[in-house]
């Protein structure tokens, strides 16, 4: 009498689920820190003020964004945008790799490992992630913002939504959204500065992130905004930009005060940098394209210096006005498209 042979023998075994794919945690965070250190100087400076644990844990947080990042634009490290064809397979890939992280299977990739391990450790979850991918996602589709709400929401996805898991990381409870809220001001804020700065390098590569509704407002015709005839409606609408950075970074600065000391330091240096960018591309007009605005070290030294202060005095004023585009709102915006 025969019996059913087994679909698979005794000895095969299942992957085990291991936070960080089974990679040693130093290998990874090592990984983590020359990521940070080759991609963004500003964030990588601003990292050294976190106590240890907290610095590993957004070096390993900034590995996955940077690497999401270049596989969605198909590029290296932020550089040259390479082949934009199959971008919604590359989006997928993102899915995939980041949902097998969070499974706490192996990704043979390792910013996606360490995005396993630090979610593991945090408690970040697939909702989080899911609203940093829809950012790519956004991009893949050559999607265009037509109002100030879509710039935000935008905005949101790609910078908003990374400050919300930023914060769960420095230790903020995933059910604080007040305090959450205001991480995501500090995202928001980021972006608009990046924006301004980048107005004229978006446009090579074919992206614009103005509304529609501005570039109407300013009478520009389509794909001009960057042509020399109307430089000085591009820093009216940069003025503008630069006007909302500066409403959500003013709003950011209460949920800072509610960090540890060393988390706050580092927040509010990050948020004095990229608040000088934005305020220096204001400053310099229909200039302000020329040159790339940038940071110098002494700058950054400068900023850190000031941001010791505030996070001891550890007393920021209340906004006279809030925000007008909320992180629920812009969150329902993404869910009504």
């Amino acid at each position: 009498m025969s019996s059913e042979r087994p679909l698979a023998p005794d000895y095969v075994r299942s992957t085990p689920v291991q936070a960080g794919g089974g990679r040693h945690r130093a290998a990874l965070v090592e990984k983590a820190r020359l990521s940070i250190k080759r991609g963004s100087k500003s964030f990588s400076a601003a990292s050294r003020l976190f106590d240890k644990t907290t610095r590993e844990r957004v070096w390993l947080l900034y590995a996955w964004c940077r690497r999401c990042d270049d596989i969605a634009d198909a590029q290296e490290h932020g550089g040259q945008l390479g082949d934009q064809s199959n971008a919604q397979d590359r989006i997928e890939a993102i899915r995939v790799l980041t949902r097998r992280a969070l499974e706490g299977q192996p990704t043979a990739d390792v910013a996606f490992d360490a995005f396993g391990l630090v979610a593991k450790e945090c408690g970040i979850t697939q909702k989080m992630a899911d609203d940093v991918i829809a950012g790519f996602e956004l991009d893949a589709d050559d999607w265009r913002p037509r109002s100030e709400g879509d710039l935000l929401r935008y905005c949101f996805h790609v910078a908003g939504a990374v400050g919300v898991m930023m914060a769960v990381v420095m230790g903020i409870a995933p059910d604080d959204e007040d305090t959450l809220d205001r991480a995501c001001d500090l995202g928001l804020a980021f972006q608009l500065a990046n924006i301004a700065r980048d107005l004229t390098e978006d446009d090579a590569a074919g992206r614009c992130y103005l509304p529609v509704e501005w570039l109407v407002e300013e009478d520009i015709e389509p794909g001009q905004h960057t042509k020399p005839h109307h430089r000085q409606e591009l820093a009216d609408m940069a003025e503008r930009l630069v006007a909302l950075m500066e409403s959500h970074e003013a709003a950011s600065r209460i949920g800072a005060a509610r960090l540890p000391f060393r988390s706050r330091w580092a927040v509010l240096s990050a948020a004095r940098i990229y608040g000088e960018i934005g305020r220096e591309v204001r400053r310099r007009g229909t200039e302000a394209w020329d040159t790339r605005v940038i940071t110098t070290k002494l700058d950054k030294i400068r900023h850190a210096a000031a941001a010791f202060f505030e996070a001891v005095w550890n007393r920021p004023p209340q906004p006279a006005e809030m925000p007008h585009w909320t992180r629920s709102q812009l969150a329902e915006r993404a869910a009504s498209d």
